[in-house]
C-alpha cells in the first residue's frame, strides 16, 4: 500500500446540509498534501473525519491502513494534528508540553525525554526548552506545537492553518521543517489560507461547496484553470479601474492582486492594451502597459472557485 489516506465517495451530512458531497481522493505516503478552499467549503469536516472524530454520513476512507468507519481509535493512535489553536500549557517549558504530549499518545516514559530533545533540535527549539511558553513569541509557539504534534512519530500529520498569524520569514522557515519532515517519511496534510505557501505542496485539492473540483500538482492546476493568458497592468487607482474593467464584458476576466490588474482575455495583446487604455484614460486613469504574467496559485484559486 503506498497511499497514507484513500477517501471513496466520502459524504457528510449535517440534517438538510451537505458539508462534504461525495469526494474521492488519494494521498500518497511522504508526500505534502494541500488542501484548499475558502471558509465553509468542507475542510475542516473533512480533516475531523479523517481524523477519526466524525463518522461519514456514506463511503469510507483508509487513513494509515484503517477505515474511519471501522476502526477510528487505531487511526487517532498513528496521527499528529496541528491547528492555529493548538493548546499548548503556557505554565509549562516547552520541554514539558512535548513531553506531556508525548505522554497521551503512549510513549513509553524513558522514551519521552529523548525524543522530546531530538524534535527539539529538528525544529530548531533548543534555546527554548527551559522557558515557560508564557514568554515565548506566537512564531516559535506554532514550532513548539508541531514539536507536539510529531513527538511520537506519526505516520501522518494533519496541519491546519498551521502559519497563521504568523510573520513571512517565520513562515518561510516552518515550511522548511514541513519539507524536512516529508523528506524523512511523514505525510504531511495541510489546510492554509496563504496561497504562495501552495507552491510548496506536492499535490493540492480545491474544494468548493463540498466538492473537489480539482486536483494535481501546481503547474497541472494552472494548466487547468488557465487555456488563455494572463496579462498584468498597473494602474494609480486600482480599485476603480477594476469596477471599470469588470464592467466591459469584452475586456475578459479581471482582479485585483495589490497594485496590480490581472486580466485574462482571448484578443490579441495588442488590441487587449488598446481596449484598456481607452477606457482607462476616459476615466483619467493612470496606468501601464500590459506584461505576460505567469498565473499564480492565487489566480488559480480566484479562477476555479469564481465558477
Amino acid at each position: 500500500m503506498d497511499f497514507a489516506v484513500k477517501a471513496d465517495k466520502l459524504t457528510k451530512i449535517f440534517g438538510s446540509f451537505t458539508a462534504v458531497d461525495d469526494i474521492s481522493f488519494e494521498v500518497k505516503k511522504g508526500e505534502v498534501y494541500g488542501f484548499l478552499g475558502a471558509n465553509g467549503a468542507g475542510k475542516t469536516t473533512t480533516i475531523r473525519i479523517l481524523c477519526g472524530l466524525l463518522e461519514p454520513t456514506k463511503g469510507d476512507a483508509i487513513v494509515a491502513g484503517y477505515s474511519v468507519k471501522k476502526d477510528p481509535e487505531q487511526i487517532k493512535k498513528r496521527l499528529g494534528y496541528m491547528s492555529q489553536k493548538f493548546a499548548l500549557y503556557t505554565n509549562l517549558t516547552a520541554a514539558e508540553n512535548i513531553e506531556f504530549y508525548g505522554g497521551i499518545y503512549g510513549m513509553k516514559e524513558n522514551d519521552i525525554k529523548e525524543r522530546s530533545k531530538e524534535v527539539m533540535r529538528q525544529l530548531g527549539l533548543e534555546e527554548t526548552a527551559d522557558r515557560l511558553v508564557s514568554g515565548i513569541a506566537g512564531g516559535i509557539r506554532q514550532r513548539i506545537a508541531l514539536a507536539c504534534a510529531i513527538a511520537h512519530r506519526p505516520e501522518i500529520v494533519f496541519l491546519d492553518e498551521p502559519t497563521a498569524g504568523v510573520d513571512p520569514i517565520l513562515r518561510r522557515k516552518f515550511w522548511e521543517i514541513i519539507d524536512n519532515i516529508s523528506k524523512q517519511g511523514t505525510t504531511v496534510f495541510v489546510t492554509t489560507h496563504y496561497m504562495d505557501e501552495v507552491e510548496n505542496c506536492t499535490r493540492i485539492s480545491l474544494m468548493d461547496g463540498g466538492k473537489i473540483i480539482a486536483e494535481g500538482n501546481v503547474q497541472e492546476l494552472k494548466n487547468h484553470a488557465f487555456k488563455l493568458p494572463v496579462y498584468e497592468m498597473e494602474t494609480d487607482d486600482v480599485g476603480k479601474a477594476y469596477k471599470l474593467l469588470t464592467g466591459d464584458k469584452e475586456t475578459g476576466e479581471v482582479s485585483m492582486h495589490g497594485a496590480m490588474l490581472h486580466i485574462i482575455s482571448g484578443i490579441s495583446m495588442e488590441a487587449l492594451q488598446d481596449k484598456i487604455s481607452g477606457l482607462l484614460n476616459k476615466a483619467g486613469i493612470i496606468h501601464g502597459r500590459l506584461n505576460i504574467s505567469q498565473p499564480t496559485m492565487e489566480d488559480v484559486f480566484v479562477k476555479l472557485v469564481r465558477k
